[in-house]
Order: C-alpha cells, then structure tokens, then sequence
C-alpha cells in the first residue's frame, strides 16, 4: 500500500480525534473516521490519481487531502493542533484514555502530558473524581508504560514498508546489493531499529542522509550511517564488500545468542566468524554467501526467522530442522472481512483479488450480530450466502467459503444458535468486549468456546494491539489442552498491529497439539498480503504445513470443519 495512503489517512484521523476533543458534532467526525479508514484501504495510490474516486471521500475532505499531499497538512488540521496542547494530544494515545477524558484533565485539572497524568496519579491528585477510581487509574498507569514501550519500537508492519521504501529509494545502477537484515528479517513482531546492508559506492552514503524521510542524521560515515526517520525510527545502512555478503546478512541477522553460539563453534575449528567471513588465519573458508557459512559448520543453511538461539543449532547439526512453512504454502485465507459489516471494499472486490493471488480457497467471515455496531442480521448474511454462491460460477479453481465471525460473550455463548451456525461452512469465534476479566473468568470463557461444537477457529485470541491494547489474562495451557481435545484451532492473526497469537504462545499451543490457521483478518484488498507477517511469527514457532489448517488441501480442509461433502 502505498505511502501517501497511510500519511493522508494518519492526518485525518487525528484532525478527527482534535475534532471531536473539541466538541465537534459526532456524524462529522465518523464522516472523517470513514474516510481515513477508506484512503487507507484504497488499493491505488491517491498521490497519483483523483483522491474522489476513493468512497466515502466528499469534495470538502478531498480539498483537504489535496491540500496535505501539496504540503503535508492542511489549515483545519493545523488550527485543531494550535488549540490543544501537543501533550494532551498524546494522552490520547494512553490505551483506556479517551479524547473526551484527555480534555477533561487537560480543563479540569491541569493535565496537559502523559508525564503529568502519571504524576498526579502516584500523588494521588485523582482520588475522588468520578469516573477516575483507584482501577481505572492502575490501568491508565499500565496504558501510560505500555504507551512507551510502544514509542521505542514499532509493529513489523511499520517496519517492513519503512525498510521496503528505503531500499527502493536507494536502488539504482550502481547498487549490487541491497537488503534488509536485523530483528526485521527474523519478522519479530515489533521492531526496534532497522539494519540495511548494501553493496555499492561510496556516494550512497550521502544520497542516503539526503531523502526527504530523514529528519535526523545520528551518525555519519564512510561504512555506517544512521538517521532518524520523520516517523521516530532509527535506520543504520551498511556498505558491505561484495565478497562479504552473506557473512555480513548472517552476521548481522541473527539474534545475539544465535551468534555467539554459531561464533563458539568456529572457535572450536581454531576458525574466526565476523561479518568479513569465515576464516583459518588468513585463508577465507567461506564468505559469499550464507549458505556457505553454516554448510562450512556442519550444518544447513538456518531460515532467518528460526535464528533466535531456540535449539535451532542443535536440530541442525542432528539434521532434523525443520521444513517450516513459508508462504507459498497457503492455499487460502479463513478471515476476511467485506462492506457488509467493517469492511472497505465489496464481496465481489475482495473475491477477485484473492482469486488474483492464486488462492484454491477464500472464506469471507464478516462479523455477526452482537458486535451491535456492524448492524448484522441474518437476513443480511443468508442474502450475502446467496450473492457468494452466484460469484462461484465465475471462480471455478477457488472453492468459496461462507462464514462469519462470532463474538464470544463474556460467558463464553456466541451469536446465533446452532441451527444457525451449522449453515456456515467456517465459524472463526473472537473475544471483542470485556477484556479485563479475570483470568479465571478468560479462561472459562475461551474454554466454553472451544467446546462449542461449531466454533471452528479462536481468532485473534490474545485480543492484544501493539502500542494501544495488552493481552488478556488467561491460563493458555489450559485454553490450548482444550483446543487440542476439541479439534478447535488457534488463528495466527496476520494484521501487523495484532501478530496474535504471538510465537511463543503459538510455539505453547503446538505442544499441545493445537492446530492454526493463518489469516489475514482483512478489511480491505491490500490487507490480504499480510499474511506473510503471519508466516514468520509460524516459522518462528517451527510449525510445518501439517500444522496449519490453510495449507491443506480442500478436501482435507473441510474434513477438519467437519463439512465433508458440502
């Protein structure tokens, strides 16, 4: 997706957020939401077409836009920014803490940072004042810290565009080589700072320091530079010698750990291990590329993602590594989302792009009635079942799934009866409401949902989004005994700012024998190439294609579904 799109929608979204901190009437800020959340799904780039063509983007919003891709804002953006102080701005961005509560401290008391909120806090300033008891104000402490954690890294997401818009603005001619490395090549789901590695002159350097998303140089020199980008993170690119490359990726992608133990056994060779090569005094044993390096080790070549120090060492020198999923083996998406409820783009849109991605399989599941607010009834769904089963005349090589995404209620009961549900060819059960139970009561009301008969999937089930919302608190052994007993499966939710499950409780659920599917929970065309930041958290877990469920073939698919002939 491109650039501007996100720019263009980021800027809409706070003016709407200013707009509504002060006082701004409610149908025009969803007005601006809608739009925000239509340019950012918008499979074209608006910085090179008619931004009216987007839906939901009026002549008065479409002036705006124009105005910010001209100079990257517009008046009524700015004088909103004058108005409220940038620090209660950012209070905004405290999870439980809402613009309306964020104004009230801000008018009320005084409180014009998250710095400050967090002092009045711990002296007790807020004790007494409605709405603001001794929980809300531990969780507002716990959005506070979470809030600044997220400050220091970013969702892979971010990262990945960032690193990718990069190496696009420094590939030319003269540029051998030019690759990402780092915790973003072993697709960590956040990401502190980026590593670039490139072969080619020594003039990059300054064409580097010179592109317009530097907004601070930290260090400049002939082999290493490192910027600050315009959005806050650090990006270190490095020359490399051509005859270096893939001692310098292995050096510099694998975690700290994985390293020292790869460097212990060249030691052992009397060998050195740097990021020049493996070498015996002199003499270069291997050097060019990374295959080289660990075949001169004994050993085969290691994917990026597993290098964490995990046994992965061990398992290769046993020859018992793994074959780990990777993208190309998704035969289809079990997540998807149409205009129907949450949504950007049509049924029909969304059909046609998964058929362009080559999928044998495509289940649309837009969310079910008691996430009031989507307005979902069945007379909807049965009329969308219908629609589905005549665009399955024109996809003859793509099998259509009709299915729907439950709301498991704070007793673990979801929408619809049975009778209903049995209708559905794929039912993926999510938790949207009541994320501060106790971990007794999360732990029964995921259990209830696993042994509901026809709950296929526990979608995103950690609930988490990265920088704005932690997990819930549940017994996961537990949870995932159930799931195996069950024949429930666990979902790898691919949207960057969920990457839920997470890989260590994914690596947690396959010890149990839970099986995943790894969707991409989209809402718009260009979500669905998420999936592969949902591969990586996969092959950071180990898991092989008979552990995720969309890898199967159809018939083996549907057989899991209990759905065989259907």
């Amino acid at each position: 997706m491109a650039r501007a799109n996100d720019e263009a929608a980021a800027a809409l979204q706070e003016y709407a957020d200013l707009f509504a901190m002060t006082g701004g009437d409610a149908f025009r800020v969803r007005s601006y939401q809608k739009a925000a959340k239509a340019i950012a799904g918008h499979p074209e780039d608006i910085a090179g077409g008619d931004v009216r063509s987007v839906p939901g983007v009026g002549e008065a919003i479409a002036k705006k836009i124009e105005e910010f891709l001209q100079r990257g804002s517009f008046r009524q953006l700015d004088d909103l920014r004058g108005r409220i102080p940038e620090g209660v701005r950012r209070m905004t961005r405290i999870p439980g803490l809402g613009p309306k509560k964020a104004v009230f401290l801000f008018t009320e008391l005084g409180i014009d940072s998250p710095d400050a909120l967090r002092e009045a806090i711990t002296a007790g300033r807020l004790s007494g004042v409605k709405g603001l008891g001794p929980r809300t104000a531990e969780n507002l402490l716990k959005g506070i810290e979470q809030m600044e954690q997220a400050g220091r890294r970013v969702h892979i997401g971010i990262a990945t565009e960032l690193a990718e818009k990069v190496i696009a603005s420094l590939s030319d001619d003269r540029v051998e080589r030019i690759a990402y490395a780092g915790s973003l090549r072993r697709m960590k789901d956040t990401i502190g700072d980026i590593d670039v590695l490139a072969v080619g002159p020594a003039e990059l350097m300054a064409d580097f320091r010179a592109m317009p998303y530097v907004a601070e140089v930290i260090a400049a020199g002939e082999k290493k530079t490192s910027i600050r980008t315009t959005g806050g993170v650090q990006v270190d690119l490095r020359l490399i010698p051509a005859e270096s490359w893939g001692a310098a990726m292995q050096y510099f992608t694998g975690s700290k750990e994985h390293n020292v133990r790869i460097r212990e056994m060249a030691v052992k060779k009397g060998w050195k291990l740097s990021e020049y090569g493996l070498f015996e005094g002199e003499r270069v044993i291997a050097s060019r590329t990374e295959e080289e390096i660990y075949e001169a080790l004994g050993m085969p070549w290691i994917p990026p993602t597993m290098r964490e120090d995990g046994g992965e060492v061990a398992a290769a020198l046993r020859g018992e590594l793994p074959e780990v999923v990777t993208l190309d083996d998704l035969r289809g998406d079990l997540h998807t989302h149409t205009d129907l409820t949450d949504g950007i783009a049509s049924l029909g849109d969304m059909v046609a792009a998964a058929a362009g991605l080559g999928y044998s399989y495509y289940a649309v599941t837009d969310h079910a009635p008691d996430l009031v607010m989507q307005r979902m009834t069945l007379d909807k769904a049965l009329a969308q079942r219908e629609r589905l089963a005549r665009l399955q005349e024109s996809y003859p090589g793509m099998r259509l799934l009709h299915g729907t995404e439950l709301n498991i209620g704070p007793d673990g009961s979801v929408d619809w009866p049975a009778e209903v549900l049995a209708g559905f060819d794929v039912t993926v059960a999510s938790v949207h409401s009541h994320f501060n139970q106790s971990r007794d009561e999360m732990t029964a009301r995921f259990i209830a949902a696993c042994d509901n008969p026809q709950v296929h999937i526990i979608g995103h089930p950690t609930t988490r989004k990265i920088g704005k919302r932690g997990p819930v608190d549940a017994d996961w052994d537990a949870v995932f005994r159930r799931a195996a007993a069950t024949g429930t499966a666990m979902e790898i939710d691919s949207y960057p700012d969920r990457s839920d499950l997470p890989d260590d409780l994914v690596r947690l659920a396959r010890h149990h024998g839970v099986k995943f599917s790894i969707d991409s929970d989209s809402h718009a065309i260009p979500h669905l190439v998420n999936q592969r930041y949902g591969v990586g958290i996969a092959q950071r877990a180990w898991l092989t294609t008979d552990d995720v469920i969309n890898t199967w073939p159809l018939d083996r698919l549907l057989a899991f579904l209990g759905r065989e002939g259907r």
